[in-house]
């Protein structure tokens, strides 16, 4: 357990931004899901809504600090890859 007011306040922050943080990889999780079920399927007009969706929730997080550019940047040339390869 944290001693001084700053550490009390740092621990509180910690919880704080822990959870925005598991809230926003799991909803990329979620999009990634169902990215892969929308290429398997025929449907070329949900695989490009899903991928889009995908990519805009990764730029936000990108913003947000969750996610690092570069790794963002991987997932896009991925699934770019992935939808537009068919």
């Amino acid at each position: 357990m944290a001693n001084t007011k700053s550490a009390i306040k740092n621990a509180r922050k910690s919880t704080r931004r822990m959870l925005r943080n598991k809230a926003v990889k799991t909803r990329l999780k979620t999009l990634a899901k169902q990215l892969e079920v929308a290429t398997k399927s025929a449907d070329a007009a949900a695989a490009k809504s899903a991928a889009i969706a995908y990519v805009a929730a990764n730029d936000k997080a990108v913003r947000s600090g969750v996610v690092h550019a570069n790794a963002a940047a991987r997932v896009k040339s991925h699934t770019a890859k992935l939808v537009f390869a068919k």
